[in-house]
């Protein structure tokens, strides 16, 4: 199957090449690190500390459970960990945090998943040389086969903004499939990004 590249809004289903369900797969997320002068008139990289959350959200839009640095595990669900740096050394091929997801283990009540990205040290967006989410076969540190892919550019849209809601996975008639949203919204904290993403991306 080859790789979707997505853009804003669209809609893909979660299948293999053979058209069989994809049921376990990883979402990662990537960055890099900021371009800065160091002394002596040097390239020195900024360290760039974004955050991967997920909110769990049931058929009544009501959340179920918040996956982030500070919980990394539930069921059907596993976070890689917190990275604090971004890609120094220019894009390395891996993701800087990533989900595992088996969706069969997910659950019951879980209907709808959005991940979200927040800066830590409330780095503008605008700023970060570049960011991106995708689906892969694979694992945290070896990606198989790439499905789909959402780039998020430095786009001006971006600028002033520290928290982004990037997609979702959401179960429609029992399939699972993954919308691209990539939003910057006003917020600063994960509790109130996802109080966003309950009133306005479910």
């Amino acid at each position: 199957m080859a790789q979707i590249n997505l853009v804003k809004g669209q809609k893909i289903s979660l299948e293999k090449a053979d058209g069989s369900k994809l049921d376990s797969f990883c979402v990662g997320a990537n960055w890099g690190a900021i371009d800065g002068k160091g002394f002596f008139g040097g390239d020195k990289k900024v360290s760039v500390d974004l955050d991967l959350s997920l909110g769990l959200y049931d058929a009544n839009k009501q959340m179920v459970d918040v996956i982030y640095f500070g919980k990394l595990e539930t069921s059907g669900i596993r976070h890689s960990g917190d990275d604090m740096s971004g890609d120094v050394n220019g894009d390395d091929g891996l993701d800087n945090e990533v989900v595992v997801v088996d969706l069969p283990k997910l659950p019951a009540n879980v209907e709808q998943i959005v991940f979200v990205l927040n800066s830590y040290k409330k780095q503008d967006f605008a700023t970060i040389p570049f960011a991106s989410i995708r689906l892969y076969e694979g694992t945290p540190s070896k990606v198989n086969n790439v499905v789909a892919k959402y780039d998020i550019a430095s786009d001006p849209k971006y600028a002033g903004h520290v928290a982004m809601v990037l997609g979702k996975l959401y179960k429609r008639n029992d399939e699972w499939k993954f919308a691209a949203i990539g939003d910057p919204i006003r917020d600063e904290k994960l509790e109130t990004t996802l109080n966003t993403v309950q009133a306005n991306y479910l």
